[in-house]
């Protein structure tokens, strides 16, 4: 899977995403411009020790990462889309995108890509969910719809035996 951020702004999510996405071993992909720099200590802090583990790529502009990633199945996922997170079937190698926090993915990228606009379900009086909590709620269901491919499925207990 892989994990679109387009000009995130907010470095604790960027961290919280990078983590996420570690764990998962899922691509993290980052389109300037960002509200933060990479240096950043609330986005290192948010990430914890997981950056060595992290598939990172960086891209100048939305243009650069459709080039690099030519034929991409993208879906992006936006409070104005008609089709539910949960309604669609994720590949394998899917992207999904989200945008920066204070203006979600520009409309004209929207229109170009009816089709791939997915929404995750609110009260209509609310405006959007935490950008690290939607990726979370998104990916993990792309990961169930595979079975959670080569990720740990059980847990142990550290004193006892289930």
């Amino acid at each position: 899977m892989n994990i679109v951020l387009l000009e995130p702004e907010i470095p604790q999510n960027a961290g919280n995403i990078s983590r996420t996405c570690a764990v998962t071993h899922t691509a993290l992909h980052m389109i300037r411009p960002f509200g933060f720099s990479v240096e950043d200590k609330y986005l290192k802090r948010a990430g914890l020790d997981y950056w060595d583990m992290l598939d990172l790529h960086y891209y100048d502009n939305f243009q650069e990462f459709c080039e690099k990633n030519p034929g991409a199945k993208m879906w992006f996922a936006t409070t104005k889309a008609q089709q539910v997170y949960s309604d669609v079937t994720y590949g394998a190698d899917d992207f999904i995108v989200f945008g920066k926090e204070s203006a979600g993915i520009p409309e004209e990228i929207l229109m170009a890509h009816k089709e791939g606009c997915i929404r995750i379900p609110m009260f209509e009086e609310s405006r959007s969910l935490n950008l690290s909590n939607s990726v979370a709620i998104i990916l993990y269901e792309a990961l169930r719809q595979q079975s959670f491919p080569d990720l740990k499925r059980f847990g142990q207990l550290h004193h006892h035996h289930w």
